[in-house]
């Protein structure tokens, strides 16, 4: 079984993308939000099955965890009521593409978190996704604000309400930032890939893991720059007097592999401990084109495992095994399913 760990909904209904443009607009106005639209099925089938679902068959994968679309999160838009109310619109669509589709998706959630707004206001939704919809993870920004990192370290006790949330849920959090308000980031070329590198460095800078020990974050997009200056960390470790990444960070840490070229694979697979590791290709993602180098793809990433030097237990623990034993609710529901 091939699970796809890092899916965003980038083709939802256009009345979906529409009704955004409409709350912002209110907001700014200060009038009422407009109400939702109503969306039907057959729309929101043909938005999966043209798109997602299409390329999962064509590229050999069976299963998606699937949530919002990262880029359009956008936490720093608008004040706590504008993010609540998106994140609660965007939440329930990923829950109907899960109920049309339930041996293709998996749901994780989007939240609520807005800039100078505590964390523990965006618990209720992660309950009420996890709870009641189903899902099995959520999407956390280390940067609500877009790009000027005006809060404090995930690893500060004022993230602490939303981990001893995610540790008795039992669910894993992928960090992900939104769009970029800075225009010095480019949203997917530099500000997704400062943040994955960035929590790293809190995270080796703090101890959250000896107070939090069952706390687990996927850090997407191969883990930034962190494997490939994977010395660079291990010496800071050993400069600032944290124990060796492997147990302060890296029972806790896992990377996934949306890397676009096979040299990034290739180096992934052999600096970073195959345990760690997760397959994920933000399909219909940040890069969509085709590589002229190859003829395929830049995020069919399962070429570039498949192509790796890796045995078979390696190649099923990165395709399978890993994102079951991290995301155990979604292990439960596969263990329901008879997979």
């Amino acid at each position: 079984m091939i699970i796809d760990c890092h899916g965003h909904y980038t083709t939802a209904p256009e009345a979906h993308n529409l009704w955004r443009g409409a709350q912002v607009a209110a907001f700014k106005a200060g009038e009422p939000f407009p109400a939702y639209p109503v969306i039907s099925d057959d729309e929101i089938v043909d938005t999966i099955e043209t798109n997602q679902l299409r390329l999962l068959k064509e590229r050999g994968a069976d299963l998606t965890i699937f949530s919002p679309r990262a880029s359009a999160m956008e936490q720093h838009v608008g004040d706590e009521q504008v993010s609540q109310a998106w994140s609660r619109a965007c939440n329930d669509l990923i829950a109907r593409v899960v109920t049309l589709f339930p041996q293709t998706f998996v749901g994780v959630c989007q939240l609520p978190q807005s800039p100078g707004v505590g964390i523990a206001r965006s618990i209720g939704e992660l309950r009420r996704c996890v709870e009641e919809l189903g899902f099995v993870g959520l999407n956390l920004s280390p940067d609500p604000s877009g790009g000027k990192w005006d809060g404090l370290p995930i690893t500060d006790e004022s993230w602490f309400p939303i981990y001893e949330a995610m540790v008795e849920l039992d669910v894993p959090a992928m960090i992900h930032v939104s769009s970029s308000c800075n225009v010095n980031f480019h949203a997917t070329g530099a500000h997704y890939i400062n943040a994955d590198t960035t929590a790293f460095m809190q995270l080796l800078q703090g101890d959250l893991f000896a107070a939090f020990p069952d706390l687990r974050f996927v850090i997407p997009h191969g883990g930034g720059a962190v494997p490939y200056h994977w010395g660079r960390y291990r010496g800071l470790a050993d400069m600032l007097d944290k124990p060796d990444l492997s147990t302060h960070l890296m029972k806790n840490v896992y990377f996934d592999t949306c890397v676009y070229h096979q040299a990034g694979i290739d180096l992934l697979v052999e600096v970073i401990d195959v345990d760690n590791i997760l397959f994920g290709s933000e399909m219909l993602g940040a890069v969509r084109g085709i590589d002229p180098t190859t003829g395929h793809y830049f995020d069919d990433t399962k070429r570039y495992v498949d192509a790796a030097l890796l045995n078979a237990a390696q190649r099923e623990a990165i395709f399978s095994t890993n994102a079951r034993r991290v995301y155990p609710r979604l292990d439960q529901l596969l263990t329901k399913q008879g997979r």
